[in-house]
C-alpha cells in the first residue's frame, strides 16, 4: 500500500524515498567476490558491467565512449552536443571551463545557439564505430524526428530519446507530436526513451516497444528542475515503481522484458547499487564519470538542461577530478567516499547479500532509514 501523507485539506502527497533513505540489508548468505557477475544485457548487446555514460558534453565525448566500450561499458554521445555543433569544440570546452559562476548560464545559452549539423553526427558516430565498440547516441524529443533518420544512416546500434520528462502521450496543437509507438515499431535498431518517474509513466513507455526505459529526470548534480519548475521525484521510490511496472508489462506482453536504467542522482557507489538493489538492470552515470580525469569536462560538470534558450533548467558547476575512468570504474579506491570503485562496490554488496547476478540481486531486502549514511 503506497502512503499517503495530508498536505493540507485540500491536497494529499504520496510519500516518496531518495537513495538516501533507503539501505540493503544483508542476507543469510553471503558469496565471494569473485564468484558474482555484473554482466547485464539489451537486446543483442551484451556488457560486463551495467554502467551507461550519460549523454551530457562534460561527460561524453567520442573518445570517452570508445573508453567506456572497451571497459566493457555502454558511452552515449549527445547528439545536440558541442561535437555535433563544432568541428573542433576544443576551444570551447576550455572556456566553459574557465567562465565565472555567474556568467557561464547566459555564455553556454550562446555557445548552444549554433546548430546542429548532420554531417558532424555521422562523423562522431562513424568515428566511435571504428574503434569497434558499441555506437549509442542520444537525442531529445524534440530533436528526434528531425534526425533519426541521420543518426540511423550512421549506424547507430542503440537510440536513446533522453528528455526530462518524455510521455507516450505527448499531446500538442502547434506541431504533430513524435509518435513513439510508430516510431520505434518503424525503427530497426532498439530504442531507450525516458525519463519516466512513475507506473503509469513507465508501462506506458513499455507498450511504444522500447527495449529500455529511463527512469528520473537525468542531470541530479547539475539539474535545478526541482528550483525551476516545481518537478520532482525521489529516485528510491521512482526505481520501485518503475520496476514494478516491468513486471506486470512482462504478464501483459507474455514475456516481454525491458530494461529499467536508473538516470540522475547517483554522485556515490552507494547510491549507484542501491539503483541495482531496488530494480535497476542497469545505471546512466554523469557526474562520477565528469569525475575522470579523461572528461572532457576536467572537472567541470554540466548538462542539456543548462543551454535551454529561454529556461535554463541547470547549471554548471565543479565535481572535481578524482582518478581515470578506469579507477572511477574499478578502482583501485583510495578514499572511503564512493567515489572511485564503482563495480567493486556493488560486488562487494552482491557478495555480501548472497546474490550472483544482478537479476537476482534485484531481489535483496531493503530497509527505510531516517539516518541516510549511518
Amino acid at each position: 500500500m503506497s502512503q499517503e501523507i495530508e498536505i493540507g485539506l485540500g491536497k494529499k502527497g504520496r510519500l516518496g524515498y531518495s537513495l538516501d533513505d533507503v539501505a540493503i540489508v544483508p542476507s543469510r548468505r553471503t558469496r565471494d567476490t569473485s564468484d558474482v557477475s555484473t554482466a547485464w544485457q539489451i537486446d543483442a548487446y551484451e556488457f560486463d558491467v551495467p554502467v551507461i555514460s550519460a549523454p551530457m558534453d562534460s561527460v561524453t565525448s567520442p573518445a570517452t565512449a570508445i573508453a567506456m566500450g572497451k571497459m566493457g561499458a555502454l558511452g552515449v554521445l549527445d547528439l545536440e552536443g558541442l561535437w555535433t555543433r563544432y568541428e573542433d569544440p576544443t576551444p570551447l570546452f576550455d572556456e566553459i571551463t574557465n567562465l565565472p559562476a555567474d556568467r557561464a548560464t547566459e555564455r553556454i545559452q550562446q555557445i548552444y545557439a549554433e546548430p546542429v549539423k548532420p554531417e558532424l553526427i555521422t562523423q562522431r558516430l562513424h568515428e566511435i564505430r571504428d574503434a569497434g565498440v558499441t555506437v549509442a547516441g542520444a537525442l531529445s524529443p524534440q530533436r528526434t524526428q528531425q534526425f533519426y533518420s541521420t543518426v540511423v544512416d550512421a549506424g547507430v546500434d542503440l537510440f536513446v530519446i533522453r528528455g526530462t520528462v518524455v510521455s507516450a502521450e505527448h499531446v500538442s496543437e502547434g506541431h504533430e507530436p513524435l509518435n513513439l509507438k510508430k516510431f520505434i515499431y518503424d525503427l530497426d535498431v532498439p530504442v531507450i526513451v525516458g525519463g519516466a518517474a512513475n507506473y503509469t509513466a513507465a508501462l506506458h513507455l513499455m507498450r511504444t516497444g522500447a527495449a529500455g526505459v529511463l527512469v528520473g529526470f537525468g542531470g541530479g548534480a547539475v539539474s535545478a528542475t526541482r528550483q525551476t519548475i516545481g518537478v520532482h521525484a525521489p529516485m528510491a521510490t521512482a526505481i520501485a515503481d518503475v520496476a514494478e511496472a516491468r513486471r506486470d508489462y512482462m504478464d501483459e506482453s507474455g514475456g516481454r522484458y525491458v530494461q529499467v536504467i536508473a538516470d540522475g542522482g547517483m554522485g556515490d557507489s552507494g547510491s549507484f547499487v542501491k539503483a541495482l538493489a531496488l530494480g535497476a538492470d542497469a545505471v546512466m552515470l554523469g557526474a562520477p564519470l565528469a569525475r575522470a580525469t579523461e572528461a572532457p569536462g576536467k572537472g567541470t560538470h554540466w548538462g542539456a538542461e543548462a543551454r535551454h534558450q529561454t529556461l535554463p533548467r541547470g547549471y554548471r558547476t565543479e565535481v572535481g577530478t578524482v582518478g581515470s575512468l578506469e579507477s572511477i570504474l574499478f578502482g583501485p579506491s583510495h578514499q572511503a567516499d564512493g567515489t572511485t570503485n564503482f563495480i567493486g562496490a556493488l560486488k562487494r554488496a552482491m557478495a555480501s547479500t548472497g546474490y550472483v547476478d544482478v537479476k537476482n540481486f534485484q531481489r535483496c531486502g531493503m530497509v527505510v532509514t531516517p539516518y541516510p549514511n549511518h
